[in-house]
């Protein structure tokens, strides 16, 4: 697995007597066996009829109710403009008219490297309609990176006949650099020189017809909706092949899970963007087959880019909020100070989810408070496992436990099987979510499969409570991150990492463990550089190092340190030093995807020479645990 959602929920169970809004959630009994060591879970709930294609719910709900505002995104004057469902499926049979004019396929599909907008979305569905299978890139392979190599490998992977973008001239030097000169380009503003140009609005120019209605009913569960790259985690990204099948599968899970979101038009404010899984398949899936409403948020969980999340959502009331730990970190910060937008946030909300990485225990205590300050109540907060290759979710925290790592239980329809791999207990995983395998890598895709057809995931699970299946299950890392240390002590990286993360809210991004081989453990550090400066109180005139050097920020970082050690039982949960990094992770090496994870893999190898030197003890600003012992100077 490269794309993963890995939801550890807060180690404090949450108090019984805690009064929680009401909200249809699916508790589903499961049925477990053991055999040789292996553990087989399924739910006994079996995963109800659903559409053929995704889009048969498009044609649904504009039968139903196709006046009703299926997105809305915000014009460069700030106004919201509004997309019924009668007019996004108008819409989307004229785009794939058009379409079938250009000869595309599987062979040769659709890429979208521009970012969450309305004719993204309206050009995907039509793709989607006439058949075409469609892959939307990370903006940040185009806009962000110097030597276009994951792009470039993402178009030699799938070869595409016409590439989609919103703004020309910011893409120009990544096509330039990428593209054959044949590959024709549709873009909504702006021409890209040098090439064949499509005007976006000329694909809407004649309304769709019978060849485009054909084109749609030839689909079906097996067509290719569309490709989505893992992140690249371990290897370059690989291209997942995404079915009709996995999509509707995945919905309906989300729908036997969460009734709630059957009971009332699902309302989302979201900027999670559609070329991961989380936003485009889990996110804007579930408002399409529920017939919600999507609200384009197109701020981020950042210093810089929150306010206009906060702009959004003090106009509109979602009924559930889906976000990563960072934008609950940002929003319950907001939602402390203000009282207008703890009015409208809150005014018909029903659930929460995180996913990506864990929630801090502060972060989620915060949360709480404010709700039940403001409501009387809480708001259920919701967290699973689920990755790319199972579109996405594969279990849910529907059980009673709230603890670090707990991930729940499997998804109707959702078979889980524990194998043991090196000690643990690897996560595999079937149903009809699961991909048939990643596109143009027969070998990769026979290595992801076992013997049983599950699909291998690299994570490690355990149950919550041997004696207990029904409790559900625990994350227990990743079982390509473990290592043993020149000792032969074998280091679980995942736990430790993940309670590192918790403990150092809010100014740990991340850490990746060093080793291995060595006598003892260390960890690089990427510290949230904008809170940073906060604490140390500093300016924008001071650099990033000098704010890593202050002592304010030593001082909580040698906090965190002893924090982290006190219950150390030896070398491999004990972390000797850490060492702050000032230089931000390199997408262009692979060290951080453009959702923010961190490749553990790619940053010790990009830095090893970095970390040789921390071993030797050449760098100053390191911070070691024997110089951290309660009663000594940090």
């Amino acid at each position: 697995m490269e794309e993963q959602q890995v939801n550890p929920q807060p180690a404090t169970a949450r108090p019984a007597q805690a009064r929680y809004r009401q909200v249809s959630i699916g508790h589903p009994e499961v049925e477990v066996t053991q055999s040789q060591g292996i553990v087989h879970i399924r739910t006994l709930e079996p995963l109800a009829d659903r559409p053929a294609r995704l889009l048969d719910r498009l044609l649904h709900w504009a039968d139903v109710r196709g006046q009703q505002t299926f997105i809305a995104a915000r014009d460069a004057q700030g106004q919201w403009q509004h997309v019924s469902y009668a007019q996004m499926l108008a819409d989307v049979r004229a785009i794939a008219q058009s379409l079938l004019g250009y000869g595309l396929s599987a062979e040769r599909p659709l890429a979208l490297l521009s970012g969450n907008d309305i004719e993204h979305l309206k050009i995907a569905l039509g793709a989607m309609y006439a058949g075409v299978p469609y892959c939307p890139v990370s903006p940040a392979y185009s806009l962000l990176s110097q030597d276009f190599a994951k792009l470039r490998h993402v178009c030699e992977v799938l070869q595409p006949g016409l590439v989609f973008v919103s703004d020309s001239a910011p893409y120009q030097k990544a096509i330039d650099a990428v593209l054959a000169a044949d590959v024709p380009v549709i873009s909504v503003r702006g021409e890209v020189a040098g090439r064949v140009g499509i005007r976006f609005a000329s694909l809407l120019e004649q309304p769709g017809g019978a060849e485009a209605d054909a084109a749609f009913a030839a689909t079906g569960p097996d067509s290719i909706a569309k490709f989505l790259f893992t992140s690249g985690s371990t290897k370059l990204p690989k291209a997942v092949i995404t079915t009709q099948r996995m999509l509707c599968a995945n919905q309906q899970m989300l729908l036997q899970t969460f009734p709630v979101f059957g009971e009332e038009p699902p309302v989302l404010v979201d900027w999670l963007p559609w070329n991961h899984t989380f936003g485009g398949s889990h996110n804007l899936g579930i408002v399409l087959y529920n017939g919600g409403t999507f609200y384009l948020d197109n701020g981020k969980p950042t210093a810089q880019g929150f306010a206009e999340t906060l702009r959004n959502l003090k106009e509109i009331s979602p009924t559930a909020y889906l976000t990563v730990p960072k934008g609950w970190e940002e929003l319950v910060n907001a939602l402390e100070k203000d009282a207008e937008l703890r009015e409208r946030f809150f005014a018909r909300m029903k659930l929460f989810f995180f996913a990506a990485a864990g929630l801090s225990q502060s972060i989620w205590d915060r949360l709480d408070r404010v709700a039940e300050q403001h409501c009387g109540e809480r708001i259920r907060m919701m967290a699973g496992l689920g990755m790319t290759e199972a579109s996405p979710s594969c279990t849910f925290t529907t059980g009673p436990l709230s603890q670090a790592g707990y991930i729940g239980l499997p998804a109707p329809g959702c078979e889980v099987r524990l194998v043991p791999v090196d000690g643990k207990l690897e996560g595999r995983f079937r149903g009809p979510h699961i991909m048939p395998g990643y596109w143009r890598s027969a070998q990769q895709t026979a290595e992801a499969f076992d013997e049983q057809g599950f699909y291998c995931s690299g994570d490690a699970l355990k149950l919550a409570d041997p004696t207990d299946p029904q409790l559900g299950l625990m994350f227990d890392g990743r079982i390509a991150e473990d290592f043993k240390l020149s000792s032969g002590v074998f280091v679980s990286v995942g736990p430790l990492r993940n309670r590192a993360v918790l403990e150092g809210s809010p100014y740990v991004q991340d850490i990746v463990v060093t080793a291995p081989d060595r006598e003892c453990l260390g960890a690089l550090v990427f510290p949230r550089l904008h809170e940073c400066r906060q604490l140390a109180g500093l300016d924008a005139s001071a650099s990033d190092a000098q704010v890593l050097a202050s002592p304010a920020v030593r001082q909580w970082f040698a906090a965190w340190l002893r924090r982290l050690n006190k219950d150390a039982s030896g070398n491999a949960s004990r972390l000797e030093w850490v060492a702050l990094l000032a230089e931000a992770p390199s997408i262009d090496r692979g060290e951080i995807t453009d959702k923010g994870s961190i490749n553990q893999r790619a940053v010790l190898q990009w830095r090893a020479s970095l970390v040789e030197a921390l071993y030797r003890g050449e760098d100053a600003s390191i911070l070691r645990a024997e110089a951290l012992l309660p009663g000594t100077p940090a």
